[in-house]
């Protein structure tokens, strides 16, 4: 049986050689050679290096707002007369002819906005190509620092990497173990688009000087670089004007540091900024940027603490050594998956912080790339990959990280309002398609039925700013940020829906990237066609509903009155909108509006359609829940993985979650172990196909945010209004005995030390954020003691 507590809440380097905790660092005792996928990232939020470790060192840097190129306006102006005829068309049945006009008239041009673009290179030449023995790489998951150690020659040398939120810069400390045998050549380089490189010596505290100004192309970015060098001891030259080359050290130190033209009104403004960081860094010295770097780092990781046990010896070989073992037996290496719990928030505290205007969220490749035309653009990719980086950022105690996206958002607003009223001939509200860049684009994306129109983007993404609030409770963020991305996503709704069936409802619309087979009969033409595009597809309706009881929430907590247009909008469209559908042959949750539209992969990557079940709720099974629907979301879920869904470290990250929702506590554990035997590359990012390539992040983000699910839930909202935080709900999952510290439940809620043993409820202690009533739930039969609360004073 569950037990409901009713609650009223008060307001109120480590020896890198020899220590190795198998849950927190990652080690290597080999370097990555040329493999990007092997190399170990290190970032501020805006800055990111993947350190190679290689003897001459190469350090791939970047920043964030480095792209391809500046606004492009590629809104279609034939839609907006010939989207009513297409709706028309799709009613009629004519889904293949409404397919083919829509690509006609609503496709953008060109059909991509801009793509994410690498910064530059830095080389490291210490002279050391041979004669190196015992060596290790490692990356420290709670200092978010990454460095290697060697010997050749008799010397120990050393290289330390960090990336300093305080300062805003890269760097990077080089020590040998004898005074004077430092020699170094640094540099920078770029393979494209150089407009100016130089090196200078300095003889005074300032630094020795590496500079590298580019821009990306036609249309440009443009940026500037520089690296300055410390030395302590020996000399310093730059013979080919390029790059510093030092001699007879004992020690060197890195600062980097660059700005684009995204951030400032013109280039001086821009240096200067870097010379003001530069000139900061290196005054405070390697010692103190590196002390402030960690004790900022580390404050954001040990807010969260997981141990799902030992895994001994196991625990403390090289991770790819690991990752091989896990294949064969991963419940002897319990400490594996908690190094992927931890280096899944290392990578979104390193990728994503609130560094000024214009912060950029982790876009497809969080921080980190190599390629000027990285897979799918390396873009904001909004029907699943955004919103799924962020789904660790709440629950696990890492609120701040998120603001980059209502940034963007900022960006995308004026951007998704011309294109509404372009597009759409909709002159409120805005919208967004299934992908954006740094500009906010919101024309449709690529050219295919099942992916390019959907209009729903700003829909989803207005559901994680009500989310942001219902976790922190912070009044200001709802009235000033979440209020109004909510209200205009609605305006542009307002206009947009009709009335079919009884019900109002969007489209031309699609199910991401699914497509259907038209059936025989029912007057719909070329049947057998492999068709996209529809209208009141499954996932529009529960985004509907999400965004429509967002706004009335909304209202509610601002206490604005019913006469509000918008909150008599939504008082208006909610009753009316359409249930989710079971299809009555299958039994499972229909993701069509027609029973009779087959799946062309029945084992299809996404989960659309079960957005209500994770991360929406109107189809958790919850006693304010039909548990009909419940069971149907399960039965689609169940059946779409036994047709070979999962295929994607992303989409398995995905069901992880779906099944926690089910409370199937050990199937979302053993999919999240499966994750890891097969999605992960050999630095531990998630891959999209398994074999390492390409990189794709959102898989590292999803599987916290997960993982998360399986232990602490808090979705549901009682009859009374309380949010209901459940414990364990569907048992602790795969492990036996282990324990958290510090997840975060809605309301505003710590759960400071939830521990479990032998799959029983052995300790759960909250505490409270804000005022409040919560409602805390778990299984009495699976509980040996009663839940505690302390108060925040």
């Amino acid at each position: 049986m569950l037990f409901a507590a009713l609650l009223v809440l008060g307001s109120a380097t480590v020896d890198a050689a020899t220590v190795w905790d198998g849950s927190r660092f990652a080690w290597y005792n080999t370097d990555a050679g040329d493999d990007f996928k092997s190399a170990l990232p290190i970032g501020n939020g805006r800055l990111g290096a993947a350190v190679f470790g290689t003897p001459t060192e190469k350090l791939v840097l970047n920043e964030n707002s480095v792209w391809s190129g500046g606004f492009l306006d590629r809104a279609n102006s034939r839609s907006k007369d010939a989207v009513p005829k297409i709706r028309q068309m799709l009613i009629a049945g004519d889904i293949t002819g409404a397919g083919q006009s829509a690509m006609d008239n609503m496709a953008a041009n060109p059909t991509s906005p801009r793509a994410y673009n690498p910064l530059v290179n830095m080389g490291i030449d210490l002279g050391h190509d041979s004669g190196i023995g015992s060596y290790t790489r490692w990356l420290d998951t709670l200092e978010g620092t990454a460095g290697v150690n060697y010997l050749q020659g008799g010397t120990n040398y050393s290289r330390e990497y960090v990336a300093s939120y305080p300062h805003g810069v890269l760097a990077v400390r080089l020590t040998a173990s004898a005074p004077g045998k430092l020699n170094a050549k640094i540099s920078l380089s770029r393979s494209k688009w150089v407009t100016s490189q130089t090196a200078k010596t300095d003889s005074g505290a300032g630094g020795h000087r590496v500079t590298l100004s580019g821009n990306s192309g036609s249309d440009a970015l443009a940026f500037w670089s520089e690296a300055r060098v410390v030395n302590s001891g020996g000399s310093a030259t730059s013979p080919d004007g390029k790059s510093i080359s030092i001699s007879g050290a004992n020690t060197v130190d890195i600062f980097f540091d660059a700005e684009t033209s995204y951030r400032y009104a013109d280039a001086a403004a821009a240096q200067a900024e870097l010379k003001r960081k530069l000139d900061a860094a290196t005054a405070a010295g390697y010692p103190a940027v590196r002390s402030a770097a960690i004790d900022d780092f580390s404050g954001l990781m040990s807010r969260v603490k997981l141990d799902l046990g030992s895994s001994g010896d196991t625990g403390r070989q090289p991770v790819t050594t690991r990752l091989q073992n896990f294949k064969n037996n991963p419940n002897a290496d319990p400490q594996l998956m908690t190094l992927m719990f931890n280096f899944g928030r290392h990578l979104l505290a390193s990728s994503s912080r609130d560094t000024g205007p214009r912060s950029l969220p982790a876009n497809l490749q969080g921080l980190w790339n190599q390629d000027y035309d990285p897979a799918w653009q390396s873009k904001y990719t909004i029907n699943i990959n955004l919103e799924m980086n962020y789904w660790p950022a709440l629950v696990t105690n890492l609120a701040e990280t998120q603001k980059p996206v209502f940034d963007l958002l900022n960006e995308a607003i004026p951007r998704g309002k011309a294109v509404a009223k372009t597009m759409y001939g909709c002159n409120d509200g805005f919208v967004l398609h299934h992908n954006t860049d740094l500009w906010g684009d919101a024309a449709p994306v690529d050219k295919g039925t099942p992916y390019t129109i959907w209009p729903m983007g700003a829909a989803w993404l207005s559901a994680d700013a009500m989310e942001h609030y219902r976790f922190t409770q912070n009044k200001t963020f709802l009235s000033t940020t979440a209020w109004p991305i909510l209200r205009d996503a609605a305006r542009f709704f307002h206009c947009h829906l009709f009335e079919w069936n009884g019900h109002w409802t969007a489209g031309p619309s699609l199910s991401p990237e699914h497509a259907f087979t038209v059936p025989q009969g029912q007057g719909l033409s070329q049947p057998g066609r492999s068709e996209g595009l529809d209208i009141s597809i499954e996932m529009d309706n529960q985004l509907l509903h999400q965004l429509f009881t967002n706004i009335a929430q909304a209202c509610t907590l601002l206490s604005l009155p019913s006469t509000n247009p918008d909150c008599a909008a939504a008082t208006k469209y909610l009753p009316t909108l359409r249930a989710p559908s079971i299809n009555p042959t299958t039994t499972r949750l229909q993701e069509w509006r027609s029973p009779s539209y087959a799946d062309t992969e029945p084992g299809h990557r996404h989960f659309s359609p079960l957005w209500g079940l994770y991360p929406g709720s109107i189809l958790t099974p919850t006693p304010s829940n039909n548990a009909t629907l419940a069971n149907a979301a399960g039965a689609l879920l169940d059946h779409r993985m036994a047709s070979g869904s999962g295929s994607t470290g992303w989409s398995r990250a995905w069901a992880v979650a779906l099944y926690a929702r089910l409370g199937r506590g050990k199937d979302a554990w053993g999919h999240a172990q499966e994750l890891v035997k097969r999605f992960p590359s050999p630095n531990l990012w998630n891959s999209d196909n398994g074999r390492g390539t390409p990189f794709q992040i959102d898989g590292n983000f999803g599987v916290v945010g997960g993982m998360a699910e399986i232990w602490v839930q808090s979705h549901e909202v009682s009859g009374q209004g309380e949010v209901v935080v459940h414990l364990l709900p569907g048992g602790p999952g795969g492990v036996a005995k282990g324990s958290v510290e510090g997840l975060v439940a809605r309301g505003g809620v710590v759960v400071r030390r939830l521990a479990w043993e032998g799959g029983r409820l052995v300790e759960g202690v909250l505490e409270a954020r804000v005022d409040g009533v919560v409602r805390v739930l778990f299984d009495t039969k699976n509980a040996s003691t009663v839940v505690s609360l302390l108060r925040k004073r």
